[in-house]
């Protein structure tokens, strides 16, 4: 059993508290617009950490994460791109990579919006944690916490960090 930490679109700020609630987590995923490598390093400090890179990041995070993360964990398969779509909407080519990984997991970032929606004809689960950071035009910053095992998800909580806030002129990546 593997329990995992998912965010996404910190777009360089790191709240403190996702130390905290993903402390019990053996691994992080990051859907991509990371910011800024610093974040990245203090992720891949605290907890063994899985990321792909998002339109924001820039070259130094893109050589160091790939675009897409296709893997299997626990029995369970995972598809990871910052900007995917989701099911009834995915981006062009994503539905076709999908059913050539055999995907039970599409995880994405990008669209600052929170989604847990299954798609019955691809027979897998989508999941876009919303955004962890301040910048955007979202209200909340949200996580998503879950279980994987026997190539079952279970226990999907999403974590709500306090409103988005306001971004000093100097804080803009």
């Amino acid at each position: 059993m593997k329990r995992i930490g998912l965010i996404s679109d910190t777009h360089s700020h790191l709240e403190p508290a996702v130390f905290d609630y993903f402390a019990d987590c053996d691994e992080i995923w990051h859907a991509g617009d990371i910011g800024h490598t610093d974040l990245a390093d203090a992720l891949e400090e605290f907890k063994p950490f899985r990321a792909v890179y998002g339109n924001i990041d820039g070259a130094a995070l893109r050589r160091r994460y790939p675009l897409v993360q296709d893997f299997e964990i626990e029995g369970l398969r995972v598809y990871m791109i910052h900007i995917g779509g989701y099911p009834g909407r995915y981006s062009k080519g994503v539905k076709a990579a999908l059913q050539a990984s055999q995907a039970d997991l599409f995880i994405t970032g990008h669209s600052h919006i929170v989604k847990a929606m299954p798609d019955r004809q691809l027979n897998l689960l989508h999941l876009n944690p919303g955004a962890a950071g301040r910048h955007g035009w979202h209200k909340e910053k949200t996580l998503m916490r879950f279980k994987i095992e026997a190539g079952q998800l279970s226990d999907l909580e999403l974590i709500e960090l306090g409103p988005r806030g306001q971004i000093a002129p100097e804080e803009l990546p």
